[in-house]
């Protein structure tokens, strides 16, 4: 009988440090100072929780890599915690990982896109959607979004090797964008550095403490990605060595750029002026050089945007691919194209779902996949603690160093933020639990091994 079809070792170094970045930079970075202005209404706090996050996003990839060279195949915190935990819970958390984790940034990602295609077209701004869908307001912006989900995934059927080579060649282009944009704001920009003296009027009623901890949900999601070279370790080349450096290059890189990026908005305009603002890239660049050149500016970053989205609908399938295989998932999942060599269903399963979530409102949506990959990252960080008393368990040096001082920080900050999110966002948050639940009970009607009686 002959074998079947499975996954090629296509990437190296490179493409793999690459999926990593275009995942972090995307759309959290472009979307998510101008609802940080209104929460926190201070430059010092907005500064403040970028680098916060970059610490607990480094600790969460330092703990990342030492279960990846563990266990270096496709699936991610599903391959973990089903590991640690079980079955139940390896496919609880590729639930979450197929709802919140792909498909909801997915559509975040595209939604974000039209927002700034909008600077060229108004009328596919998402705030200008009119019709009405089951009481739910779509428009334009809606179907651009979903027009680009639909071509990454018809175009992430035919080869990884395809589509890794796009995904350098975007990666490229929205790291240009982004070092160009911090360099020329700052030396060619009209921006003002008093700005960084002015405070704004807060939109928020909660204290500032309390509403560092919720806006860094926010945060966490726009950092998120620093685990997504562990999704596709099956196709890796020498995942021991390549998974941790790819995480961590990756997960230092972004942090600068994000940084830079957030003191160039700053400096283009001051904290009052980019409330709630969705496309901030598209104001900084109108106030730094012109509404023509930002121009400019706005379609790059769109284009970048693009790279995003490429990056999870290449990555996504895989981890329904490694349920699938451990029969966690639908069975489709684990088919691989005889001739690609992709998990076509699956592919195609993530697109349909993503066109679905586009329909939720932006900050909401924010909130939703924020708080569930906190929840399970956390859970996987955890994890640690039950894998290191196996014999035979290979150590990486930095999580080794001071232990277990690393995982712990990044499971009392997460549980922290949850907490948080439980108390201030009651409404949302039971969303996201019942999201949790409802992937328990599926797993306990459709897949838990039956008992003979």
């Amino acid at each position: 009988m002959a074998e079947k079809p499975s996954l090629l070792r296509h990437l190296g170094l490179t493409s793999a440090t690459a999926l990593v970045i275009s995942n972090m930079v995307g759309t959290g970075i472009f979307t998510t100072t101008g609802f940080l202005a209104g929460d926190l209404g201070d430059v010092s706090t907005v500064l403040a929780i970028w680098v916060v996050g970059a610490i607990c996003a480094l600790a969460g990839a330092f703990c990342y890599s030492e279960l990846g060279i563990n266990f270096p195949s496709s699936g991610g915190e599903y391959v973990y915690l089903t590991e640690a935990f079980g079955p139940a819970a390896g496919f609880m958390v590729g639930w979450i990982s197929f709802v919140a984790g792909f498909s909801g940034p997915i559509a975040l990602a595209a939604l974000a896109f039209s927002e700034y295609v909008g600077y060229f077209f108004p009328a596919v701004k998402v705030e200008n959607a009119h019709w009405l869908l089951a009481g739910i307001k779509v428009g334009p912006g809606h179907l651009l979004a979903c027009a680009l989900v639909t071509l990454f995934t018809v175009l992430n059927l035919f080869g990884i090797g395809r589509i890794a080579k796009l995904q350098n060649v975007l990666t490229g282009v929205k790291l240009a964008v982004i070092i160009g944009f911090i360099v020329f704001g700052f030396t060619m920009g009209n921006g003002n550095w008093a700005n960084f003296s002015q405070s704004a009027v807060r939109t928020s009623t909660s204290s500032v403490p309390s509403q560092f901890s919720i806006s860094l949900i926010f945060i966490y999601l726009a950092y998120s990605g620093w685990n997504a070279a562990t999704y596709v370790a099956e196709e890796v080349q020498n995942p021991e060595r390549t998974l941790p450096l790819a995480l961590t290059i990756g997960t230092l890189i972004v942090t600068v750029l994000f940084v830079g990026l957030n003191l160039v908005f700053i400096y283009a305009q001051p904290l009052e002026q980019m409330k709630g603002v969705v496309a901030i890239g598209t104001l900084s660049a109108s106030h730094l050089f012109g509404p023509q050149i930002s121009g400019v500016f706005g379609f790059l970053m769109a284009l970048s945007l693009m790279a995003t989205v490429n990056a999870m609908v290449t990555i996504g399938p895989r981890v329904y691919y490694a349920m699938a295989k451990n029969k966690a998932f639908f069975p489709a999942a684990a088919i691989v194209h005889s001739k690609w060599r992709t998990p076509i269903y699956a592919i195609v399963m993530q697109g349909v779902f993503t066109i679905f979530m586009t329909l939720t409102p932006f900050k909401d949506l924010i909130f939703f996949i924020g708080f569930l990959l906190n929840a399970f990252s956390v859970i996987a960080v955890a994890s640690l603690f039950i894998f290191r008393q196996r014999a035979g368990w290979q150590k990486l040096a930095v999580v080794n160093f001071a232990w277990p001082l690393i995982p712990l920080f990044y499971i009392l900050v997460g549980s922290w933020i949850a907490f948080q999110g439980i108390r201030m966002n009651p409404t949302v948050s039971l969303v996201c639990l019942g999201t949790a639940a409802v992937g328990g009970i599926g797993y306990q009607m459709f897949l838990a091994p039956k008992t003979v009686t």
